[in-house]
């Protein structure tokens, strides 16, 4: 599957505000957009290629080269950074399980003791929200361990093969 670019000159697939050499420039916020979107709408499993499209002039294989050596940079780079991501939400849900866990223990130890004194419809409620309180101490280490870490487990995924895929520079043919 190909992922399709057509500019009239190099520099505007890469940020013109980012000072570094050229193969380690950032894209375009643009750019990688789109690349990101073209890339997730296809199933992790199928080949890709991107193909530039630039004038004649920039067409060369010294661009080709320069062009995906910059979009293997960029894609590893951002890869590192999604890992990296990854594993503080992750290290984060550990956390906040331990500490849930902990405050999910002490209120129903103290639901317990609650029940133990008074038996009463106050006591009742009382017993009732501390264990409802415990248990929505629980709610965001079970959001990081069932929703949060997918996505960008994903996107790591995404990455890695953005950071390898093979890239063509093509001379644009214009037509009119």
């Amino acid at each position: 599957t190909l992922i399709e670019i057509s500019l009239d000159n190099p520099e505007r697939l890469f940020n013109s505000l980012d000072p570094a050499p050229f193969v380690s420039k950032d894209l375009d916020r643009d750019a990688e957009e789109y690349i990101l979107g073209a890339a997730d709408d296809l199933p992790l499993v199928d080949p890709l290629k991107i193909v530039v499209y630039l004038p004649g002039e920039y067409a060369t294989a010294e661009a080709s080269r320069d062009i995906a050596g910059a979009i293997h940079h960029y894609f590893a780079y951002a890869l590192a950074m999604s890992r990296r991501r990854l594993h503080a939400t992750l290290r984060e849900g550990r956390v906040s399980l331990m500490i849930g866990l902990a405050f999910l223990f002490g209120c129903v130890s103290l639901r317990q003791v609650v029940l133990l004194l008074d038996t009463g419809t106050m006591a009742q409620i009382v017993a009732e929200g501390v264990l409802i309180s415990g248990w929505v101490a629980m709610w965001r280490p079970l959001h990081i361990f069932l929703y949060e870490w997918w996505p960008i487990r994903r996107m790591c995924r995404l990455q890695a093969k953005l950071s390898t895929m093979p890239v063509d520079v093509r001379p644009l043919h214009r037509t009119g």
